[in-house]
């Protein structure tokens, strides 16, 4: 079997008194895209800091094909393509001129995979990036990490500023990458993003890691989500207690539920009240990964 791409073991970072991260322990397999999932603000820019050494951890380690992220970080970075959550250009070249300075940096001779890298992105590469509206900017900084045909590509946010249209080419092009068996690490919040095109799934939350699992097992823990709609809000407690059931959200006269096996104990105790709709369906990855939260934040408390 291959070693993973990526071997995160206690990888930690303190900020003073401020935890950004506590105690990553994870794996990024050969040909996978590994899905980094969180809200802003909980660890998930940190942790790539980490990885690519941009930032010196504060306990534990960081291995990249093999390599220490630190000690060997010029072999390392050879093989990676980056695009940050907070791109940075040189706004004065064009995106072709752009792409021939990494080209030379890298020792690549030419960028005739960054062109077509653009022509799928349809990015006019004599543009000054300047010039360039947001998303025009992203697709350049997604080019600039394509172009060397990267073993591991991270993306940070890749398809922000992005139009569905182009959203869907990104994803074909991360598809193409491990149809090939190079490896993806996908930091992102958006929920769908992931769901379409990852492997396997790691969950963070105010720093520290709350799984790591396939979407498929993700996906295995799929509840029933019935939203009921009432003509008037029945009382705060009304639902407690019944089996199977667990009340996912309330505004106003409209109730979510989570619905675990049988719907007979939750169609009878909706019969106590006056209902004006209701909505059945199979529970997405946005509702599985928003249940996690609230159940870890409720052991909190």
């Amino acid at each position: 079997m291959a070693a993973p791409v990526i071997r995160a073991e206690g990888l930690t970072k303190h900020y003073g008194r401020t935890v950004g991260v506590e105690g990553l322990t994870f794996t990024v397999e050969p040909g996978e895209v590994f899905g980094y999932l969180g809200p802003n603000g909980a660890g998930k820019t940190t942790t790539i800091r980490l990885l690519l050494d941009l930032i010196r951890p504060t306990a534990g380690g960081v291995q990249l094909f093999g390599l220490d992220a630190r000690r060997d970080s010029v072999a390392v970075h050879r093989r990676l393509g980056y695009v940050p959550g907070d791109l940075a250009l040189y706004d004065r070249l064009t995106g072709r001129e752009l792409l021939r300075y990494f080209a030379s940096l890298r020792g690549l001779d030419g960028i005739a995979e960054g062109e077509a890298v653009a022509r799928r992105l349809e990015l006019d590469l004599d543009t000054r990036i300047r010039s360039l509206s947001k998303g025009n900017r992203q697709k350049v900084g997604l080019v600039q990490a394509f172009l060397p045909r990267p073993d591991l590509l991270v993306l940070d946010e890749p398809t922000s500023s992005l139009d569905p249209l182009v959203q869907q080419e990104v994803y074909g092009l991360i598809d193409d990458a491990t149809g090939e068996g190079r490896t993806v690490f996908l930091s992102s919040h958006v929920l769908s993003e992931v769901q379409r095109i990852a492997h396997r799934v790691a969950v963070i939350r105010e720093g520290e890691l709350v799984l790591v699992e396939g979407v498929a097992e993700l996906r295995a823990r799929a509840f029933t989500r019935v939203e009921a709609r009432f003509a008037e809000e029945p009382p705060a407690d009304a639902f407690d207690g019944i089996p199977g059931v667990r009340e996912l959200s309330r505004l106003d006269t409209t109730i979510r539920f989570a619905l675990e096996g049988a719907p007979d104990p939750l169609v009878k105790a909706l019969a106590g009240f006056t209902t004006t709709g209701l909505d059945v369906e199979e529970a997405d990855l946005e509702d599985i990964f928003l249940d996690l939260y609230r159940r870890r934040a409720s052991d909190d408390a």
